[in-house]
């Protein structure tokens, strides 16, 4: 289980930032889908972890975006400013690059990934977490569908529409 969770854990904070937009809340939520998923899965059958894992982060996230939506119509409702975005450093972003990769390299590389961050946050939610599911993360169609709580067709729907968006989007940097 440890090494799953180890495997798991940069990619399920990317996909949990990319969904609320706040690096703490984003650590929280993938410790919390962590913890849920020792406590309540850790003798379900390995190959069946990924599928739990994402569906427990996905909820996780849910519930996260929710509560964030009423108390944004509660502050709104008594004229209450909303807190602003913390500019936090991503671990992600922040980890050291391979020693060959030169300063160009890393620039445009880096410009790339900006954009692609940015295109996948602006997509609809269910877009979104078809798009990370399946390309993130590797899961294949049943088990991305089994994750959403959908059917396959539904997945397939999703994530066509996600990479004809990002296709539109990102065509300057990667054509």
């Amino acid at each position: 289980m440890e090494r799953f969770l180890a495997d798991v854990e940069r990619r399920a904070f990317r996909i949990a930032r990319l969904a609320v937009g706040d690096r703490d809340d984003a650590l929280d939520i993938v410790q919390d889908a962590m913890l849920r998923l020792v406590r309540h899965y850790a003798t379900a059958p390995e190959n069946e972890w990924p599928m739990l894992f994402f569906r427990i982060l996905r909820n996780r996230i849910l519930d996260h975006q929710r509560r964030g939506s009423v108390r944004r119509r509660v502050l709104a409702f008594f004229g209450a400013p909303a807190d602003p975005d913390d500019d936090a450093c991503d671990p992600v972003a922040a980890s050291p690059a391979p020693a060959a990769d030169g300063p160009e390299l890393r620039t445009t590389l880096g410009d790339a990934m900006s954009a692609l961050e940015t295109a996948v946050a602006a997509l609809p939610a269910r877009q979104q977490e078809a798009f990370l599911l399946r390309n993130l993360e590797g899961l294949d169609v049943a088990a991305t569908a089994a994750v959403m709580g959908c059917s396959e067709g539904s997945v397939k729907t999703h994530y066509s529409r996600a990479v004809h968006s990002l296709r539109a989007t990102l065509g300057e940097h990667w054509p």
